[in-house]
């Protein structure tokens, strides 16, 4: 399989680790519920490469739901300081749990408790709730490492368009679309 449009992501976002402010790797998820109301949210980036890009979330919230295997989503780069977008259409699968797990490990303790203290997404009736909660998980993990919980987890967009754009002058913007073909890419121009 051509990685072209891998390799010239790689360019584009090591740029944006130089010059992008914050989150340099935030992207927008955009998903579609049930009941075919769009829903938009970010998330970060936690790995790419030519099998995908993936990021990491309670497989029990909203965009969890929305998120099921096989499922068809959009993510958006944008890099003010840049002037450039990655725009991404593709297929969402499950990252292996050995992943999610090599992950978890890597985040900061109270990340991983506030995991296991989050109903992400649902009701909740008083910060004060979630601040006991939280409380709770650190007296339950004090003496050891705090183990990825089972409702979170990977999850990889397999792209079948990339499309890159970049800011011109007087809005004559340069746009190159990557069309998932086979084993390959096809590329080509789109007008601004």
């Amino acid at each position: 399989m051509t990685t072209y449009p891998f390799a010239l992501f790689d360019t584009w976002y090591a740029e944006a680790r130089q010059t992008e402010p914050n989150d340099s790797n935030a992207m927008t998820l955009a998903t579609v519920g049930a009941d075919g109301q769009p829903s938009a949210r970010i998330v970060l980036l936690k790995g790419h490469g030519p099998d995908g890009f993936v990021f990491y979330t309670n497989r029990e919230s909203r965009k969890a739901q929305e998120l099921g295997e096989g499922s068809k989503v959009a993510l958006l780069f944008h890099w003010k300081s840049l002037r450039r977008q990655i725009r991404i259409e593709g297929t969402v699968t499950f990252a292996s749990d050995a992943e999610s797990d090599a992950y978890f490990a890597t985040r900061s303790r109270d990340s991983q408790l506030g995991a296991w203290a989050s109903d992400q997404s649902r009701p909740l009736d008083a910060r004060e709730t979630f601040e006991a909660r939280y409380e709770a998980m650190r007296a339950r993990f004090e003496s050891g490492d705090v183990p990825r919980p089972p409702h979170w987890g990977g999850y990889r967009v397999t792209p079948a368009r990339i499309e890159f754009w970049q800011d011109r002058e007087h809005r004559l913007h340069e746009r190159r679309l990557f069309t998932r073909a086979g084993d390959g890419w096809t590329e080509g121009l789109l007008y601004p």
